[in-house]
């Protein structure tokens, strides 16, 4: 039977005997069909946000407004949500400072393209955008996890009066469920951090 897998932007192909082969899932998600645009789904998100207030008067007050975005690893389409993020920010709290910080966790630094790629140059030219760095000294310890281990974070994410996370809930190999915060601690904390 010939298999062909999702790999990056494209696929990859392999034979393998039928007698070898209990069934194969196959998704139909590139079929779904909401009867809504993307930005239209996005906007409702926006405007209708589940156990809290609007992201609008959520800001408002707050001086250091870090969003946590996800880094090249993950298909988040922030292209499209980032624009509705930063106008609901800016709404709300016309003078914030805005930093996005890019939630590597272990994974190598994000490339100039990829940020480009992922975010586009309109909002790189206007926003803030720092590469989180697990290995960086220069973070800030906030306790202990149950494991034992120290909590150690991200500067910026640290000294945000307000932390917006941006990405989605996902099955992760390592985890039962990724999160996002995670992804902006040290590289000791995600280790010992075992419950994901």
């Amino acid at each position: 039977m010939k298999i062909k897998i999702p790999y990056g932007r494209s696929f990859l192909e392999t034979d393998i005997n039928d007698n070898r082969v209990a069934g194969v899932i196959t998704s139909n998600l590139d079929h779904y069909k909401s009867g809504e645009t993307e930005t239209q789904i996005i906007r409702k998100a926006m405007e209708h946000p589940f156990g809290t207030s609007r992201l609008v008067d959520l800001v408002k007050g707050k001086h250091k407004i870090v969003i946590i975005a996800s880094d090249h690893t993950r298909p988040v389409p922030s292209r499209l949500i980032i624009p509705f993020i930063l106008n609901e920010i800016k709404e709300g709290n016309p003078n914030a400072e805005i930093i996005i910080l890019i939630a590597t966790g272990c994974h190598r630094e994000t490339t100039k393209q990829e940020l480009i790629e992922k975010f586009g140059e309109e909002i790189l030219d206007s926003v803030q955008v720092v590469i989180h760095d697990c290995d960086d000294e220069g973070q800030v310890c906030l306790g202990e996890l149950p494991s034992g281990g120290k909590v150690y974070i991200n500067k910026v994410a640290a000294e945000a009066d307000l932390l917006i996370a941006e990405g989605f809930i996902e099955p992760h190999f390592f985890c039962r469920v990724f999160r996002r915060q995670k992804e902006c601690s040290s590289r000791d904390s995600i280790t010992k951090d075992r419950v994901c």
